[in-house]
């Protein structure tokens, strides 16, 4: 399979997007403005890994995000993925909900408990992403008015499918996303080989920010609390398991065995397989 992106266009925004390829590295979805999002995954399977969540998604598990940074990364078991990975993007954005339906989604103060979730594909949006399908692959078949009954036909199966109150109550939720705990953040992604920049993106700080923050929640600079943490968590796993050392490495989010057996001799006085047969 070859990186194949198709999409379409409402307003001038995208809308629905397709992408195929073969695989892929850790990519960063940044918001860029009051964007919401939802995926499908027709083939293969992903990850995400948002500032609080990581969810596995695949052809029966899609995924609602509201206006945050996530990024989406390669499962752990390739086996899933030997035909490549298809998925399918619906982006939604305030003034063109206005534009659908003629309310404003601020008048609404209703919350959820989270900024991304996991939804079971059931049989109606199954449905929805075989025509989007359709309409991905034929795009002179999506004129405006096409476009716009999807997208007005998606909203009413998802916010059903959400318990929400109303069409307005789910998209005002949609487009609030709840405060970050940079704390939990941190505890989340400490074994995922994020580098500073990674996570300081996954906090919604610059680079500098984030480690003025850090100091001041952990009273470490980051490099130092998180190799600690992950020597520590090693040396547990050395003790608890017997796992091979790079596997052991590697589950805690060092990049190489070299820099693993570095820091962690570093921080023990010993290497490894010393530490384990002692």
């Amino acid at each position: 399979m070859e990186f194949k992106e198709k999409a379409i266009k409402y307003k001038g925004r995208i809308v629905f997007m397709k992408l195929s390829m073969p695989s892929f590295d850790r990519t960063l979805k940044q918001f860029v403005e009051d964007e919401a999002c939802f995926m499908f995954v027709n083939r293969g399977a992903v990850a995400v890994r948002s500032p609080e969540e990581y969810l596995t998604l695949n052809k029966d598990q899609a995924m609602i995000a509201k206006c945050l940074n996530y990024f989406f990364e390669p499962v752990k078991d390739q086996s899933k993925c030997t035909d490549g990975i298809e998925s399918v993007g619906i982006f939604l954005y305030p003034s063109l909900i206005k534009d659908l339906f003629e309310f404003d989604v601020s008048s609404s103060q209703h919350k959820v408990d989270y900024n991304i979730k996991q939804v079971q594909v059931d049989l109606l949006l199954d449905n929805f992403r075989q025509s989007i399908d359709i309409l991905l692959e034929n795009p002179d078949l999506a004129d405006e008015g096409i476009i716009k009954t999807k997208l007005k036909e998606f909203i009413q199966l998802i916010y059903k499918s959400q318990n929400a109150p109303s069409e307005l109550d789910f998209l005002s939720a949609l487009f609030q996303p709840n405060d970050i705990d940079f704390k939990k953040v941190i505890q989340q992604n400490l074994y995922a080989n994020l580098s500073l920049d990674e996570l300081a993106l996954l906090t919604h700080l610059s680079i500098s920010s984030f480690k003025r923050k850090f100091k001041e929640v952990f009273n470490e600079s980051p490099k130092k609390y998180i190799n600690r943490k992950k020597v520590e968590r090693a040396a547990e796993l050395l003790k608890s398991t017997k796992d091979r050392i790079s596997d052991i490495a590697y589950d805690v989010g060092f990049d190489s065995l070299a820099t693993f057996n570095r820091n962690f001799t570093a921080e023990l006085g010993q290497s490894p397989s010393e530490f384990r047969m002692n």
